[in-house]
């Protein structure tokens, strides 16, 4: 579990970083420097995953009200930081940009997928919750709290994963890419320790 909250914590600071730099690139005065367009795999990239990142928050404090086990309140309070620390940085870039935060477009436009979720009971894109399935995780406590959630950050990390290798062959902003392939990382690793939480209470990740 420790090897978890350390994952975060360095992809947290690295991504601050690379959030420094993306400042420093978008404000200079170099004419060859241009903003990505709004309809761009960049913009596309930056407004979706800032709504996927604030479900996963969501949750995660959710679950962390629901248990007192400090392996799940751990990782909990991890992903909560580290995805709030990273949407902060996409919506920041798309004021930088001067980029509207929301588009008349489908999510996943951006990857040719803008019909791959109907949205339908609040679940935007692929790995989103349903508004059925939040409401049940605020009822449960204790094991069978711990068990939901991990299922459904599973299947979270998973849409986010896809979402963020779209972006590792589509953006141009480079930044961006290495912020995009420090998710895959990431949400790999975090799986695998899901996984074993999930075996630990005698569950598994939903097929």
């Amino acid at each position: 579990m420790r090897q978890a909250g350390w994952i975060a914590g360095t992809t947290a600071a690295v991504l601050v970083a690379a959030g420094a730099i993306t400042y420093a690139v978008a404000e200079s005065d170099d004419p060859g420097t241009r903003a990505p367009a709004a309809d761009s795999a960049d913009a596309g990239f930056a407004r979706d995953m800032a709504v996927h990142h604030q479900q996963a928050v969501e949750m995660s404090y959710l679950v962390r009200d629901r248990t007192g086990d400090e392996e799940v309140r751990r990782l909990a309070y991890d992903i909560a930081q580290t995805q709030a620390n990273q949407r902060g940085m996409l919506l920041g870039w798309l004021d930088l940009w001067e980029l509207p935060k929301v588009s008349a477009d489908p999510p996943m436009t951006w990857m040719g997928m803008g019909d791959m979720a109907s949205g339908k009971d609040g679940a935007l894109m692929p790995g989103m919750a349903t508004n059925t399935e939040l409401k049940k995780l605020n009822t449960l406590k204790g094991k069978q709290a711990e068990i939901l959630y991990l299922q459904l950050m599973t299947d979270h990390h998973k849409g986010g994963i896809h979402m963020a290798e779209g972006c590792v062959q589509k953006c141009t902003v480079g930044v961006e890419k290495k912020l995009a392939q420090g998710m895959v990382d990431a949400q790999q690793s975090e799986i695998k320790l899901m996984a074993d939480l999930l075996k630990a209470r005698g569950a598994k990740a939903r097929d």
